[in-house]
C-alpha cells in the first residue's frame, strides 16, 4: 500500500474512532470502547509503517 492509501485509511479509522469515543464517553457503550481500543491499535500500526516507509524513502533520495 502506498503512503497516500495508508493516509486515507488512517483518516477513515480516526473518523470511526471518533464515533466510538463519543458512544463510549457519552452513552457508556462498552462495546464502543472495545472498538475504540482496536482502532487505536490499528492507527499505531499504520502510523509506524508509514514512518518506516518515509524513513526508507528519505535514505534512498539522499
Amino acid at each position: 500500500m502506498e503512503l497516500h492509501q495508508k493516509l486515507s485509511r488512517l483518516k477513515a479509522i480516526v473518523s470511526l474512532a471518533e464515533e466510538d469515543l463519543q458512544k463510549f464517553t457519552d452513552k457508556g457503550n462498552k462495546t464502543a470502547g472495545t472498538r475504540l481500543r482496536k482502532s487505536l491499535l490499528e492507527i499505531k500500526e499504520i502510523a509506524g509503517d508509514m514512518r518506516k516507509e518515509v524513513l526508507e524513502s528519505k535514505k534512498v533520495k539522499v
